[in-house]
């Protein structure tokens, strides 16, 4: 497998070059091109943010001690300087990542008539229907590396809903774009982990939210994935005319809602004092994305003006004016590559949903390729610090996401006049 390449911090950001108001579609069609080279080089396996324990020694030092496996997470993803190499972290194809990738490939099939992208999309696909997490019925899928979080540890290969909701996604993708009726049949049962999985965290008449993994163990509640599951489940039953299922993906979503502030935002946990994280920017991204998913495949208005509320707390909240991402509601650094690529794709949907957004999304794009893209070696960047630029090569956290991102603009997110 080639090694990716070494990149660490550097002062400044990268040149100005210009940006989605000044790139043509087949520039940005060109760009998405090398971004998926660049993984395609790879193999599609490569580095992620909390992979640390992905180093067999640090493991083995880590053992069962929350503490020692928080400490080494956090360390490695807080270096300025990419050490995973040095320290024996393990590339690994990450299954949300090629998710993602898939999703890219499949906007090139829709709007290019590529062929070849969509052969390679049905490998990625193929490749993560042969590798869902073990031992686990339905179909779903984890991280390729031990996480420990603050609310709990899971194990390589221990499936999430966050992951599999993504998957699920793409397998739906694969079905619309390439006619096959074996991806509709897989989402199905992905979709039934999604809804009915361990653990049912809350639930009255209207609301329900389950947990982000399925153990009875686990009761923290993190708010995006009730919404994920929601998005996910609205589109199958829209898919296959289940309306049994619309109306537990509603009851997913009415939950989400309840919990907007009264200033539009949501917390990342609930309660909030269960995460140091408040109002961050990609969480907040996938949540709306999910309301507005669910609005668009049930037909239903109940929670637009939620989407709405929400939608202009993101945009004035967790982004500056010139398009950068902010972290958290009240703190601008670090610039995350995630947070831009999440308001590309959020303000996109909102364009091809309502008319509205274009413009921020295009701003945003902007502003990620002038700052944060290096079109020497066809990567973005991990983040921008006060102090400097992290060019850490994260081919799930960072290249997959804007390879999903730019495709999303292109195909919905052009302010027309």
């Amino acid at each position: 497998m080639t090694t990716q390449p070494a990149m660490s911090a550097s002062p400044g950001g990268s040149a100005r070059r210009g940006g989605a108001g000044s790139a043509s579609r087949d520039s940005l069609r060109d760009l998405q091109a090398r971004v998926l080279e660049a993984a395609r080089h790879l193999d599609w396996a490569g580095y992620s943010k909390h992979d640390a324990l992905n180093a067999p020694w640090l493991e083995a030092v880590a053992g069962k001690s929350r503490l020692l496996r928080l400490a080494a997470i956090q360390l490695v993803m807080r270096c300025p300087v990419h050490v995973r190499p040095w320290i024996g972290v393990r590339p690994a194809r990450d299954p949300k990542g090629l998710a993602l990738f898939s999703r890219a490939l499949l906007f090139r099939v829709r709007a290019l008539g590529e062929a070849g992208a969509g052969a390679e999309a049905r490998r990625l696909l193929d490749w993560l229907l042969e590798h869902p997490a073990p031992g686990f019925e339905p179909l779903a899928w984890g991280y390729p590396y031990p996480w420990q979080d603050v609310g709990f540890f899971a194990p390589r290969f221990f499936p999430n809903r966050v992951v599999t909701s993504n998957v699920a996604q793409a397998l739906m993708d694969g079905y619309e774009t390439l006619g096959e009726r074996r991806y509709l049949e897989a989402a199905g049962s992905v979709v039934r982990f999604l809804l009915e999985a361990p653990r049912t965290l809350f639930e009255d008449a209207n609301r329900r939210c389950v947990s982000y993994v399925p153990s009875e163990e686990v009761n923290w509640i993190v708010m995006d994935v009730p919404a994920l599951a929601g998005a996910a489940a609205a589109r199958y039953a829209t898919l296959t005319s289940d309306r049994r299922m619309m109306g537990e993906a509603a009851r997913l979503i009415r939950y989400v809602a309840s919990k907007q502030t009264a200033y539009g935002a949501w917390f990342y946990a609930e309660p909030p004092e269960a995460s140091h994280i408040t109002h961050d920017n990609y969480h907040t991204g996938i949540i709306l994305d999910a309301l507005l998913e669910y609005s668009g495949r049930s037909g239903s208005d109940e929670f637009m003006a939620v989407y709405r509320r929400g939608l202009d707390y993101y945009r004035d909240h967790l982004f500056d004016p010139d398009g950068a991402p902010r972290f958290m509601n009240h703190r601008r650094w670090p610039r995350d590559i995630h947070g831009a690529a999440q308001g590309v794709i959020t303000f996109s949907l909102a364009q091809r949903a309502t008319g509205h957004g274009g413009e921020t999304a295009a701003r945003v794009l902007g502003w990620t390729l002038a700052e944060m893209w290096d079109p020497a070696s066809g990567w973005f960047h991990y983040q921008k610090r006060r102090l400097g630029d992290i060019r850490i090569p994260l081919l799930r956290w960072g290249q997959a996401w804007m390879a999903y991102a730019v495709g999303v603009y292109l195909e919905h997110g052009e302010a027309r006049g």
